[in-house]
């Protein structure tokens, strides 16, 4: 007789959370195709050797199992580096029990970064001053931020401008801020090939979706051609916002810490 109790209920919830989590990552980064080939591998390994028990095929199933885990490693090494920041976070993990002692204010400041930022993409949306901007959050961006010009400078919404200016020789770049510092500008982002994405949807975009998807940042754009705001956060695209959608988002983004 087959004993089902509370033990098997936990230990089901448990196996759907985490597959509900890394669905959700693969969806996020891109990767959602590899994920579910990799799920229907391992089902298809479940019937045939489990439940039809087919041993030569099975035994072909059970080596490629064996060494996949390594190749797993290797195709996904920026997710699982984003899940283990994501899960060892101070931040996020105490974030809840934080927010029943403290609830939030109405009316409660934004981000010192934020406004400038806001003011910055108005400015730049009105003259088609293409800008891509990069806001760290709890993942590390040293090696995008060593590709570019270090700045350390105060965000301040006309040093932003005069980054994005069409003669400056940073303007092609990423401007990366942390912690209320313009830390970089002028820097290299990694590119999506998101097939999603829609095809007159420049370089800029794709390199905001491309670091969206590689890690927890927040991109914003401004489009050269049409002067259009849009912002990339998570592995997903916001496009055509107004100045008082992205003030809301990112006041909200940076709530989220």
């Amino acid at each position: 007789m087959i004993s089902f109790g509370i033990k098997d209920i936990i230990d089901i919830l448990l196996v759907a959370t985490m597959l509900f989590y890394i669905f959700r990552t693969m969806k996020e980064s891109g990767a959602l195709n590899i994920f579910v080939g990799v799920l229907a591998f391992i089902v298809t390994w479940v019937v045939v050797d489990k439940v039809l028990d087919m041993k030569l095929m099975g035994t072909i199933m059970d080596r490629i199992i064996d060494s996949g885990i390594f190749i797993l490693i290797i195709l996904f090494q920026d997710q699982i580096k984003r899940f283990l920041i994501d899960l060892g976070s101070r931040r996020r993990g105490l974030r809840f029990l934080t927010r029943l002692w403290r609830p939030e204010k109405e009316g409660e400041e934004h981000e010192a970064w934020v406004m400038p930022v806001v003011y910055a993409c108005m400015s730049m949306s009105k003259s088609k001053t293409g800008a891509l901007i990069v806001v760290r959050r709890s993942m590390p961006l040293d090696d995008y931020e060593k590709s570019g010009d270090i700045i350390n400078a105060n965000v301040n919404n006309r040093l932003i401008e005069n980054i994005f200016f069409k003669n400056s020789p940073l303007h092609d770049g990423a401007l990366i801020i942390d912690n209320d510092k313009i830390v970089a500008a002028g820097c290299i982002l990694p590119v999506s090939h998101d097939t999603s994405l829609p095809r007159y949807l420049g370089l800029r975009h794709r390199s905001a979706l491309g670091i969206a998807q590689a890690t927890d940042a927040i991109a914003i754009i401004v489009s050269e051609e049409t002067g259009n705001i849009s912002y990339a956060y998570r592995g997903e695209m916001h496009l055509k916002l107004s100045s008082t959608d992205l003030e809301h988002a990112l006041s909200e983004i940076s709530k989220d810490q």
